[in-house]
């Protein structure tokens, strides 16, 4: 048998193991810590506060609960699986000229507000999933499949992006978008699908013929500028000589009505006989007067050629 002192003694290390355990316990329970890419949610009776310092930080047990939030940036796909397969229900759409067309996209984001990422829904990744995927559909049919699949994915980008941002912030999810790209964009079938190499190949072309006629043209211009600038300053000249000239023959011909006014006969004949020496210049006239006054102009030279042949 036991003796009666042994009893107590048992007791007492009972107790001492169970008071180790608990300290243990609470002195492991009551530290935490947090990294640089992580953020602390601590509840204290159903109220929570976010602690976003990095290092370690205490708690008192039982009362107050943590938990960690990565807030690193994360993304998913849409339209495609990790063996890059197409999710058709994901994938698939129309356009607004009634095509249908393959269309994958990838989503990045990260939490923004950790206590509203774990408190205000249950799943907000998947709630950012739905909100891309419908302004996706939402977008894309309203562009045409030419600018799905080759010159308006820049646009169609920017516009999904925009309308994301908006609704996330009418759901305050706690969650924020980073950035939408598309990683593919094609048609479902094979033979669509090279029809749209062809029109690609085609818009090179043409922008390969728009590059060398604007070469052509920078190179012909400066010649069609100087050209035209020699012309220009031709016809100028020429305004300016025949300006001169007019004004030349208006001055001569006040200059001659000025003596007309002075002998109005004289003026007459002289420039009668002007007129004549300028249209006769090889004939030689003489002037003969009679009673009758009647003034003839004879030939000279017919009358000294006849002599002469006689």
């Amino acid at each position: 048998m036991r003796s009666s002192k042994s009893v107590p003694r048992v007791g007492k290390m009972v107790a001492a193991v169970i008071l180790v355990i608990v300290a243990a316990i609470l002195a492991f329970g009551s530290a935490y810590s947090i990294t640089e890419q992580e953020q602390a949610v601590v509840t204290t009776f159903g109220k929570a506060k976010t602690v976003s310092e990095p290092g370690l930080h205490f708690k008192i047990p039982f009362i107050q609960q943590v938990q960690k939030v990565d807030t690193t940036i994360k993304g998913f796909p849409i339209g495609y699986s990790s063996a890059t397969e197409y999710i058709e229900e994901e994938s698939l759409m129309i356009t607004n000229d009634f095509n249908f067309v393959n269309v994958d996209f990838f989503v990045e984001y990260k939490v923004s507000d950790p206590v509203k990422a774990l408190f205000a829904s249950e799943e907000p990744v998947a709630i950012l999933k739905n909100l891309a995927q419908s302004s996706i559909r939402s977008v894309v049919g309203s562009f045409d499949v030419d600018s799905v699949i080759t010159t308006g994915k820049g646009e169609i980008q920017a516009k999904i992006k925009e309308m994301i941002v908006e609704k996330l912030e009418e759901h305050d999810i706690g969650i924020q978008l980073i950035n939408i790209t598309i990683q593919d964009a094609e048609p479902p079938t094979d033979e669509v699908m090279e029809a749209f190499k062809q029109v690609e190949t085609a818009k090179q072309g043409k922008d390969t013929a728009i590059n060398n006629a604007n070469k052509y043209k920078n190179e012909k211009m400066p010649e069609a500028e100087a050209k035209i600038d020699q012309i220009l300053k031709d016809a100028q000249a020429q305004k300016e000589a025949r300006i001169n000239e007019a004004e030349g023959q208006a001055a001569r011909f006040n200059a001659m009505y000025e003596e007309y006014r002075k002998n109005p006969l004289i003026t007459k004949q002289r420039m009668f006989y002007e007129a004549m020496e300028e249209l006769l210049p090889d004939m030689e006239v003489i002037l003969d007067s009679t009673d009758t006054g009647v003034q003839k102009i004879l030939p000279l030279d017919s009358l000294v050629g006849e002599s002469d042949k006689e």
